[in-house]
Formats: C-alpha cells, sequence, structure tokens
C-alpha cells in the first residue's frame, strides 16, 4: 500500500486552499490600504502565499498522476480510470475523466493564469487577485475530501482509497487488498483529441476568470469605466479558447462518436455553447465602450454573466441533473449543494455590486442612428444572448424540474424528444441575423457611410452576393427557401468583410482580426448548412438483402454488407473488406490480428509467421512476442476510386470492453469537397456473438489431391515435422506434423496449418481457422500404411462486416471557417496586447 503519495496529495489539496484562503485576505488588505508602505508589505506578503498556492498545486497534480502512471490501484481514481495496458498518452486522459481530475485541471489553470495576472495587471493587481483567489479557494473546495462530524462534506478527494469507497466484501476479509488493474478509460475517451480538447477547454473557462475579476475589481473600488480597457484582451483571449475547445470538443464528436455529426444539441453541449455566446457578445460592447463611451453597464452585466453561466454550466453537468438527459454528464459525488452555493455565491455578489454602482457608472445611451456602426454591433451583441437564452431554458428544464419538486410543485415540463430539429430551427435564424449584423457592423465601422451615398456604398456589394448566391445554389442544388436565406446572408458577410479585409491588409494587418473572424464565422454557417442539410447515407443496399428480423428495414436499407475479400461498389467506389487489424505498443501501424497468436496474458500475441512491412518499415520474426491493445479492433477497408484508380484504406475502429461495452468509431476520407463517413454498424464476433460451426465432415488426402470445401479449392501441398512449435512446448521426444493446404480464395490464395502433436506420448490436435474463409481443419490422423492423412474440416459463417457510410458535403469549410475565426481572434487578441493605448484608436 502506498499511502504516502496519497498523504503528500491530500495534505497539497488543504496547503493549497488555506494559502488561497489566507492570500485573498492579503489582497483585500492591499486593495484597501491606504498607505503605501502598509500595501507593499501586503502585497508581498499576497503574492508570497499566493506562490505556496501554485507550489502547492504542482504537488497536488504530481501525486495524482504518480498514482495514476504506477497503476497504484488502492486509489479509487487511479482504479476507475486506468489499467495496465492503457498507453501513456491516454493516461493523461485518466488525470481529467473524473470529476475531481478535471477541477484541477480547472485549478492548475487558474494557477498558471495567476501568475501572468500578477506580472501584467500593474494597479489592479490587488483587487483583481482578491476576486481570483476567491474563486480559487471555492474552486479548491471542490477537491478537499474533508467531512466533519460525519455528516458535514466538503469536496471529494482524489486520493480516496478504494476500500474506502467499495463495498466489495474482499476489504473486510483483506483491508490490504489491491487489484491487479483497473477498469480503464471509457473507450470514447482514448482519444488524441481527448488529450488535447479538454485543457483547451478548461483554459478558456479559467481565463473567463480574469475580465470577471476585473469587472467585480472594477465595480466595487467605483473605477467603473477604467476597468474594461486593461481586462479586454483577456476578454478577447478567453472567447478565442473557449471557442477553440469548443471546436475541437465538435471534432473528436465528429472523429470518434458515430452518430454522423459533430453538434448534437446533449445539454453538456449546449452548457459550454451559450456562455461562449455571452462572451463573445460581451466583445463586441467591449468594443463600444473603448471606442465610443457607451454600453458600460451592459459590457459588465454581460462580462459578468458569462463567468456565471460556466458556473452555472458546471453546476448542470456536475450535479447529476443531467443524468437521464445527457451521455456526457457527471454522476453527482455528493457535491450539488456546495456547487449551488459557489453558483449562488457569486451570482449574489455580482448583482450586489451592481446594483450598489448601478447609479453612478456611465449613463451614455446607445444610438438609434442605423448609420452609426455601434447601432448594428449592439443589435448583434442582443441577438447573441437571445440564441443564448434559447439554448438555455430547455437545456435548464430537468434542473428547473428539480426546483419546482423540492417545493413540492410537480413539473410535466420536459426537454425536446428530437433536441436537433428543435434547436436548429431556432438556432438558424439566429445565424442569419449574426451573418448579416456581422457585415453592417463591418461595414459602417469601416467606411464614412451617410445618407447621400448609402446606396452607392452598397450597390457592389449586394451585386456580387447576388450572383455568388445564385451561382452557389444552381452548383450545390440548395433549393429549400430557409436554406436559401442563410447562404445569401453568409456570402454577403464573406464579401463585405473580405473587401474590408483587403483594405485593412495593405494598412495594417493588426487591425484585420475582426473582418477575418467574421469572415470565418459566414463560413461556418455555410459548411454547417451544406453537410447537415445535405448530408446523405451512400451505403445503400440495393440486393433487398435483410440483415436480420428484429432489426428495423431501414438498417438493412442503410447499410452495406461486405464479405472478406469480396468487393462490393459503392458511389463511386469499389470497396473491399481487407481484414481486422491491432494495434501495438511496439510497432508503428496496424498488425493483422489473425497473424497473432494470443497467450495467457491478454494484452500480449506472439508472432505467428515471420514478415515485413514496408509501408510502416518494420519487420518481425515468428515467435516475436509483442504488447497489444487487445480491445481495438481496426477493420481495413479498401477504397478504390472507380475512375482515377486511386486506393485509399479506411479503418474504423471497433471497441470491446467487457467492462464498458462496445464503442464504435468512424473513420473518414477527406476530400476537398466532401467527407465519406464510415463507421462498423455490425460485425462478425462482436459482443458475445460466437461463431456456430458446421457438423466436422471427413476426407482422407494424400500427397496433391484436391477437394472442394465451401465453395473453395482446396490441394494438399505439403505434410512435415517441425521441430518447435510456438503453441506447445516439444520436448525431444515430442513429434509434431504441420500439413499446408492451399486454398484457392476469390482475390489471393490462402495456407492453413492444421497441426498433429505427439507429446508425453499422448496424441493431440491443433487446427487452423481462418475466419476470411469461414473454414477449420484439423489434422485428425496420420496413415502411414497408405500414405495419407485424414482430415476433419468444419464451415461457418465467412468473415463479414457490414459498414454504414455518409458523405457530407463541404463539412471542410466548417473546420476551415473554424481557423480563420480563431486566427482572427488572436490577430485582435495580439493587436491589443502590443499596443500602449488602445483607447481611441481603431482595431
Amino acid at each position: 500500500m502506498h499511502y504516502w503519495i496519497g498523504n503528500i496529495g491530500h495534505l497539497s489539496v488543504i496547503t493549497a486552499f488555506i494559502a488561497s484562503l489566507v492570500s485573498t485576505i492579503g489582497y483585500y488588505f492591499a486593495s484597501s490600504n491606504n498607505t503605501e508602505m502598509h500595501k507593499k508589505s501586503w502585497l508581498r506578503f499576497s503574492r508570497t502565499t499566493f506562490s505556496i498556492q501554485v507550489a502547492a498545486i504542482f504537488g497536488i497534480i504530481l501525486s495524482l498522476f504518480w498514482i495514476i502512471y504506477n497503476h497504484y490501484y488502492e486509489y479509487h481514481y487511479a482504479f476507475s480510470h486506468s489499467s495496465n495496458n492503457l498507453p501513456t498518452h491516454f493516461m493523461i486522459s485518466c488525470f481529467w475523466e473524473g470529476q475531481e481530475g478535471s477541477f484541477l485541471l480547472w485549478i492548475f489553470w487558474h494557477a498558471i493564469i495567476g501568475i501572468f495576472l500578477i506580472k501584467l495587471s500593474g494597479k489592479w493587481e490587488s483587487p483583481v487577485m482578491v476576486v481570483f483567489n476567491l474563486v480559487q479557494a471555492f474552486l479548491l473546495s471542490m477537491i478537499l475530501g474533508v467531512a466533519f462530524f460525519n455528516t458535514i462534506k466538503i469536496g471529494s478527494s482524489p486520493f480516496v482509497l478504494l476500500r474506502e469507497i467499495s463495498e466489495a466484501p474482499i476489504f473486510q476479509l483483506n483491508p490490504e487488498f489491491i487489484p491487479q488493474d483497473g477498469n480503464g478509460l471509457n473507450p470514447l475517451l482514448q482519444n488524441y483529441w481527448m488529450v488535447i480538447h479538454p485543457p483547451v477547454l478548461f483554459l478558456g473557462f479559467a481565463l473567463a476568470l480574469v475580465p470577471f475579476a476585473y469587472s467585480i475589481a472594477g465595480w466595487s473600488t467605483k473605477a467603473y469605466q477604467d476597468w474594461v480597457k486593461p481586462s479586454y484582451k483577456w476578454l478577447l483571449l478567453a472567447t478565442v479558447i473557449l471557442g477553440v475547445g469548443i471546436i475541437m470538443g465538435a471534432y473528436w464528436a465528429y472523429e470518434t462518436l458515430n452518430f454522423g455529426g459533430y453538434w448534437s444539441w446533449d445539454p453538456v453541449e449546449n452548457a459550454v455553447y451559450i456562455p461562449w455566446l455571452t462572451l463573445v457578445a460581451a466583445v463586441h460592447l467591449s468594443i463600444i465602450f473603448i471606442r465610443k463611451g457607451k454600453a458600460l453597464k451592459e459590457a459588465s452585466i454581460l462580462v459578468i454573466i458569462s463567468f456565471i453561466l460556466i458556473l452555472y454550466s458546471t453546476f448542470l453537468t456536475r450535479s447529476g441533473v443531467l443524468g437521464d438527459t445527457s451521455v456526457h454528464s457527471f454522476t453527482d459525488l455528493g457535491l450539488s449543494g456546495q456547487l449551488l452555493i459557489y453558483l449562488l455565491f457569486f451570482s449574489v455578489l455580482s448583482g450586489f455590486i451592481l446594483m450598489k454602482g448601478w447609479k453612478n457608472a456611465s449613463k451614455e445611451s446607445m444610438s438609434t442612428n442605423p448609420l452609426n456602426w455601434d447601432f448594428w454591433v449592439f443589435i448583434g451583441a442582443i441577438i447573441l444572448c437571445l440564441a443564448g437564452f434559447q439554448v438555455i431554458l430547455p437545456t435548464s428544464i430537468p434542473a428547473i424540474n428539480k426546483f419546482l419538486n423540492f417545493f413540492g410543485i410537480q413539473s410535466t415540463l420536459a426537454p425536446p424528444a428530437e433536441p436537433v430539429a428543435f434547436y436548429t430551427n431556432f438556432q438558424m435564424w439566429f445565424a442569419v441575423f449574426i451573418a448579416l449584423l456581422s457585415s453592417l457592423g463591418q461595414f459602417f465601422y469601416w467606411k464614412n457611410i451617410k445618407k447621400s451615398n448609402l446606396k452607392d456604398a452598397f450597390y457592389l456589394p449586394i451585386i456580387l452576393t447576388l450572383i455568388l448566391s445564385a451561382v452557389l445554389m444552381t452548383v450545390l442544388g440548395v433549393k429549400n427557401w430557409k436554406y436559401i436565406v442563410l447562404l445569401t446572408v453568409s456570402v454577403f458577410s464573406i464579401v463585405v468583410n473580405a473587401s474590408t479585409l483587403i483594405k485593412l491588409i495593405k494598412k495594417k494587418i493588426q487591425l484585420a482580426g475582426g473582418s477575418l473572424a467574421h469572415i470565418g464565422i459566414a463560413l461556418m454557417f455555410i459548411g454547417i448548412l451544406l453537410s447537415s442539410g445535405y448530408s446523405k447515407v451512400v451505403s445503400i443496399n440495393s440486393t433487398g438483402q435483410k440483415y436480420g428480423k428484429d432489426l428495423p428495414e431501414s438498417f438493412s436499407k442503410e447499410n452495406l454488407l461486405l464479405f472478406r475479400d469480396q468487393p462490393r461498389t459503392m458511389q463511386g467506389y469499389k470497396l473491399t473488406y481487407l481484414s481486422p487489424k491491432m494495434e501495438s505498443e511496439d510497432v508503428d501501424g496496424f498488425l493483422n490480428k489473425e497473424e497473432l497468436l494470443p497467450t495467457s496474458n491478454p494484452y500480449k500475441a506472439v508472432v505467428k509467421k515471420s514478415f515485413t512491412d514496408t509501408v510502416s518499415n518494420y519487420s518481425l520474426r515468428k515467435g516475436d512476442t509483442l504488447q497489444i491493445y487487445n480491445e481495438n479492433t481496426y477493420y481495413e477497408i479498401s477504397f478504390e476510386h472507380l475512375e482515377t484508380g486511386e486506393t485509399l484504406k479506411l479503418y474504423p475502429r471497433v471497441q470491446d470492453n467487457p467492462k464498458m461495452g462496445v464503442a464504435v468509431s468512424p473513420d473518414i476520407i477527406h476530400q476537398w469537397d466532401k467527407d465519406i463517413y464510415t463507421h462498423i454498424a455490425a460485425a462478425r464476433g462482436v459482443g458475445n456473438d460466437e461463431d456456430e460451426w458446421s457438423k466436422p465432415v471427413d476426407y482422407t488426402l494424400s500427397m496433391g489431391d484436391t477437394i472442394i470445401i465451401n465453395d473453395y479449392i482446396a490441394i494438399l501441398e505439403n505434410v512435415y515435422r517441425e521441430k518447435e512449435l510456438l503453441e506447445v512446448d516439444l520436448d525431444q521426444n515430442d513429434i509434431a506434423i504441420t500439413a499446408n493446404i492451399r486454398v484457392l480464395g476469390n482475390q489471393k490464395d490462402y495456407i492453413l496449418d492444421p497441426k498433429y502433436i505427439i507429446k508425453d506420448k499422448s496424441p493431440g490436435i491443433i487446427p487452423d481457422v481462418n475466419r476470411a474463409l469461414g473454414l477449420k481443419i484439423t489434422l485428425e490422423k496420420i496413415n502411414p500404411t497408405d500414405e495419407n492423412f485424414t482430415f476433419k474440416v468444419s464451415t461457418t459463417q465467412k468473415d463479414w462486416i457490414i459498414i454504414n457510410a455518409m458523405e457530407k458535403p463541404f463539412i471542410s469549410l466548417l473546420w476551415s471557417g473554424s481557423i480563420l475565426m480563431s486566427i482572427g481572434f488572436l490577430i485582435s487578441f495580439y493587436n491589443q496586447f502590443s499596443r500602449k493605448n488602445t483607447l481611441n484608436k481603431k482595431l
């Protein structure tokens, strides 16, 4: 039992929590003390305690990772989220799979950001760090894991022992019992995007705290206007990082899940999407205030609401409220009350500070003149907020029901039965307005528009938009009037922002961030429109064959059955299922699953025959022992383009985890105009499906004899004695005879090698099984007098898979648009970060 590392980790949690509280108090006195000497003294003290907090947080992280990496399964966290055979890079994912680890990731980013904030915030350090440390203290309390009087629990510790959680009888018999292996990482999280997506997302959460802290600091110190400018760059950075995190999550879903999309309007997805919308709105209102001194109160509200919404999303996803409506939500660890206190505390505190200073803040009213750019930007911010409100209300229905039930009111509210259709029908129209307003805001901002030249200014962009839209509608076949509207306004946004972009690049590229981001958003709208609105299934079964009595008719119609090495055509491709593959830590690329011999260790396999892989550039010898990832099977499918002859190979994955069930992941052919998205709908041998073999048939063959078995010609080519076998250890007096039977397949020949052994004077047989052919051949008897051999042959269903393939037209526009949007935000951030005076200058 490795108690020492858990004790270090838990002590580090307590130290970090106390240090955060002490640092909060120190910064409070530093900000409220008017004496310069005392202020400096409190600053030194606060920075020291913050440094202790940071050091303790690193201690927590190192302790937890040490437990996971070294497989200390006496700890509940390691047992629940890792396993012996997990690759090192996925051990990193284990770190934040659980609630405690994800809180710790959030805490870690706060520590890193706090270091930079102290260095860069100048005179704002003390009031800002009061808020910053207070939030950090609340987060640290979530992993404190301390109980008072056996009833009041504060936090859930990642260093709790398994025996303290589990009710297994083994721990009563042997409290020192340590499991040999863990449950492992959720199959769906075993993807490289899950190594980088959560850290980026939580970095966005953590960065959103900074403008919130500035706003609370500004309003509480009556510096109502002064906080906006120094916080603006942090607001930009938080917005772009959170946006990138969301896009990464969408791409993970697209590449890992098998529903054929990237956004399913799951409540947990919605809970992250909403604060991003309000952050974007806050960015634009902050621009209005920095340039024109207007919309201060509105910008303040949105900055604060964005952070509160992040806390609210944390409550929704971690309290267990969404357990019946979301596949992503965490189970409740008893933290729901603590999370609610966290949310209410900062909501009430923020509301109180805003109300207290409301009358004294700027009273500049917004312009109602449509010729002013700030009018359109303000309207755009309102639309973004309305889009968020439309999503948050249905998403919150489970929370609303629980709230009403708490007061004895029986609620009949229910979340949307078809969430994709429900949310899309509303959000599409918000997208229309956002695309239109993003172009109008830029247009009026950079051009000197008056009533006299209004018509001339819009004439060329409108003509270009109509021409380009008409061409796209004709070429792409867009006929739905709703889609036509969205396509047209998106094209208009690209035309207007592109013309502005060209002008700004010539002047100063740092000014082009806004235009580039708006072009990216418009491209995303077009990509979403085409890839979702015109997605279609291409794996159509034209034979009329039904795949199962209990399966719906649509399953047989929309999925294609592929037998091994038997080509079929699909949407301009010739498809051939080649073989099942596996991955190994010891070699790059894939290994043929049937060329590996299982061992008593499920994570090890022995190479049956020597071979060289010229593609991945490695050689293996017969008898080599390899580490394998035995849960994953990759089905190698050849896609040969019928016109060009170009051949691509896809490897859709099925992970069969005995503890967590079967998880299916697609593989994708990426083309400039479409993706071919393919996943396994069914496969032989997946789950509890076992082969049913026919009654064996005897064949007596001499060398060179030919027979027909299971519709294939088979030839006995050779019989010879072997000195060594991989399957059995042979002594000097043991005998092993191997027969070589060549089977002529449709695309290639196969060699089957049944064996007959005499070990310790007892006969035995080792049959050879070929799944591709559905054959099992056993060398049953050797007849030396007649110089022939008796074989038993059993047959079963030939190896097969059923695939589902979808065509996603122009989905590349979504991903390229998201990249452009992010680059645009980063250019704006760089522009703000690098300039000394942002006031009264244009972006």
